[in-house]
């Protein structure tokens, strides 16, 4: 069998949830030769070293280091730095046979073009979502991801219409599953095993979740109070853990409305947590409140609840079959909703096909036999 190099890009820490299992599938391939390359868009040292050690995860085999900045800026950066390494090759200096990209961050669109421009074919993992809303710089970076891959792996059957609509042909298209489940459903058992609550004096189902970031929800002053004051609210009746995103802490701060949380006693701000850690809070919680992507499948495959604080979500599934409800940053919205979990009225959803933990073997079964 010839051997298969390939280019294998992460840049942030959504990325590394992803790439993780594919590497793990790959050792089942002698003739596959995986080389990782961490652009660096996110970098924080302790961060990262916790989730390499928590993921058994091989350290990058190269890093750009490319750090943060503009989107302009980052993006050509990454493009620059990424063209350089493409072209240099393995450590024995063999080409790339392909690059492979997950996700849509900005280094998941300036590897594609990098690779694209230098006549490396590209896969891209988690291709097919959309949200419809280009305000969302991850939007952009998925659709001209896609336009330029040749191998689209796609989580959910939306995905597969979306690029079917955009006139990608059959053959390059392949409903895998959702390879972020893979890494959950293996380091769930591990993550529940952890002093997490009891270190915070929390039950399990006792007490929710609550992930914000994102512009619309925390930019805006009058947003982000009346959102902090349905959560403060709820805290009388359910304990609330936050792990406050900095940019979010900033904002809070910024609007002088730091003391909503400091004078209530049922909230618990925490630091951004490592994979494990987050994955025992909200895996045991009995409701999640999040604007972010990756959490609605988590809490889809977990059946929890999950209000999400978006008007739009590019992973349909986890609002037409699995438990999350779209909240926009509608703060009477959200309370109502509270009010149904905590009543035992939510609906339950189910969990979508192919989210069965065994995406990446299925993605590097393809990749071997189409390389």
């Amino acid at each position: 069998m010839h051997e298969i190099n390939l280019a294998c890009i992460v840049g942030a820490r959504p990325n590394f949830m992803k790439m993780a299992p594919l590497l793990r599938a790959f050792e089942s391939y002698p003739n596959v030769n995986p080389v990782l390359i961490h652009t660096g868009q996110h970098y924080d040292a302790n961060l990262s070293d916790v989730f390499f050690t928590e993921l058994g995860m091989k350290r990058p085999d190269i890093s750009l280091e490319v750090g943060s900045g503009k989107h302009g800026v980052q993006t050509a950066r990454i493009l620059e730095r990424m063209e350089q390494t493409l072209e240099e090759g393995t450590a024995d200096g063999q080409p790339y046979d392909r690059v492979v990209v997950v996700g849509d961050v900005n280094s998941t669109m300036a590897a594609t073009l990098a690779a694209v421009k230098l006549g490396i074919p590209v896969a891209h993992v988690e291709a097919g979502l959309r949200s419809f809303d280009r305000t969302m710089p991850e939007e952009i970076n998925r659709i001209v991801t896609d336009s330029l891959s040749d191998m689209l792996l796609v989580s959910e059957s939306a995905g597969i219409e979306n690029l079917r609509r955009e006139g990608h042909p059959d053959d390059h298209l392949h409903l895998v599953g959702n390879v972020m489940i893979d890494t959950l459903q293996r380091l769930l058992p591990q993550a529940r095993e952890r002093n997490t609550l009891r270190e915070h004096n929390l039950e399990p189902g006792q007490y929710g979740v609550v992930t914000l970031h994102r512009p619309a929800n925390v930019d805006t002053p009058e947003v982000l109070a009346r959102l902090l004051d349905v959560l403060v609210e709820t805290s009388d009746r359910l304990k609330l853990v936050i792990p406050l995103h900095p940019r979010t802490k900033q904002r809070i701060e910024d609007f002088g409305l730091a003391g909503k949380l400091s004078d209530a006693p049922g909230i618990v701000v925490l630091p951004p947590l490592g994979y494990l850690d987050f994955l025992a809070l909200t895996s045991q919680s009995l409701l999640v409140v999040t604007d972010s992507g990756g959490l609605q499948e988590e809490s889809t495959v977990l059946g929890i609840p999950c209000l999400t604080m978006r008007p739009n979500t590019e992973r349909p599934a986890t609002v037409d079959e699995g438990s999350s409800t779209l909240i926009g940053s509608d703060a009477e919205k959200l309370a109502r909703h509270i009010e149904q979990i905590l009543s035992g009225d939510y609906p339950r959803g189910v969990v979508p096909d192919l989210w069965d933990g065994h995406a990446a073997d299925r993605i590097a079964k393809i990749l071997v036999n189409q390389s």
